[in-house]
C-alpha cells in the first residue's frame, strides 16, 4: 500500500489538494475502475447480443429443418390411402380373397438412420435455445453488476464494496461461464452441420458431399485458429473456446 501512495503522490494522476493520501488512492482507484469496467461491460454485453441475435436466427433455420424432417418419423399417410384404395379395387373386381389379404395400413419401421439424424438434429436445437437462455441470463448478471458494484457509502466503502464485486467475478470464474455460451452456439452449428450432411446423403450424396466439404473444412479452420491461440496468447484469431481452454490450462498448472 506504502509503494502505491507513493507512485501516486509523484504522479500527475493524482491532484496536488490536501487530501491525505487515502482519499486520494481511492480516487484513483475509481478513475481506474471505472475505465475498465466500461470495456468490461461493454466486451460482454456486445458478445450476449450478438448469441442472442444468431441464436434466434439459427434456431428459426433449425427448427424448419426439423419441421421438414417430421414426416420420416410417422408412417405415410398416402401409403394407408393407397392401399385402401387397391383394396376397393379389388373388391369392385370381385376379388375377395386378394382384398382380404391386402393389409389396410402397410407395415412401417423407423429406420436407425432417421432416428440418429432427428437425434442429432434435436440436440442442436437443443444447443441453440441453451445458448439463448444464457446470453439472457448474461445480460442479468452484467446489469446487476453494473448497478451494484459500489453501492452507497464514503469513498473509501464504494471502492471496497467494487473491488469485493470484482474478485467475485474472478472466483467464481464469470469469464469462463459467459465465454461457454458462444461455444454452445458453435457446437450447435457443428452438430447442425453434420446432421444436414448426413439427411442429404440419404436423399443425394452428390449435395450431401458439398455440405460435407463444407462443414468439414470450417471445423479444421475452426480447430487450427483456436490451436493457435493456445500456442500464441497474441494470436489475433482468439475464440471464446480458446479462452476457456486457457483458463483451465493455467488453472491446472497452479494445481499442479
Amino acid at each position: 500500500m506504502k509503494q502505491v501512495l507513493d507512485v501516486l503522490q509523484d504522479s500527475t494522476i493524482a491532484s496536488k489538494s490536501g487530501k491525505d493520501h487515502r482519499s486520494r488512492f481511492w480516487g484513483v482507484y475509481k478513475r481506474v475502475a471505472e475505465e475498465h469496467d466500461g470495456e468490461f461491460l461493454e466486451r460482454y454485453t456486445s458478445d450476449m447480443d450478438i448469441v442472442l441475435v444468431f441464436s434466434g436466427l439459427f434456431s428459426a433455420v433449425s427448427t424448419s429443418f426439423i419441421v421438414a424432417m417430421e414426416s420420416n418419423l410417422s408412417p405415410d399417410p398416402s401409403d394407408t390411402t393407397n392401399a385402401l384404395l387397391k383394396q376397393l379395387v379389388q373388391i369392385g373386381l370381385g376379388n375377395f380373397t386378394e382384398a382380404g389379404s391386402t393389409p389396410a395400413e402397410p407395415p412401417w419401421s423407423l429406420a436407425a438412420p432417421t432416428l440418429r439424424i432427428q437425434m442429432i438434429a434435436y440436440a442442436s436445437l437443443s444447443m441453440s435455445l441453451l445458448a439463448a437462455f444464457g446470453a439472457v441470463l448474461g445480460k442479468q448478471w452484467l446489469g446487476y453488476y453494473k448497478s451494484n458494484r459500489y453501492g452507497r457509502g464514503s469513498q473509501e466503502e464504494r471502492g471496497k464494496r467494487r473491488q469485493e464485486k470484482f474478485d467475485g467475478l474472478v472466483t467464481w470464474y464469470f469469464d469462463a461461464v459467459v465465454q461457454s455460451f458462444p461455444v454452445l452456439l458453435q457446437i450447435s452449428l457443428l452438430l447442425f452441420g453434420t446432421a444436414l450432411s448426413a439427411n442429404m446423403w440419404y436423399e443425394q450424396p452428390s449435395i450431401a458431399w458439398v455440405i460435407i466439404a463444407t462443414t468439414v473444412f470450417g471445423f479444421l479452420f475452426y480447430s487450427l485458429t483456436v490451436m493457435a491461440c493456445l500456442i500464441s496468447p497474441a494470436c489475433p484469431f482468439q475464440t471464446p473456446i480458446s479462452t476457456v481452454l486457457r483458463m483451465l490450462r493455467i488453472d491446472s498448472e497452479a494445481i499442479l
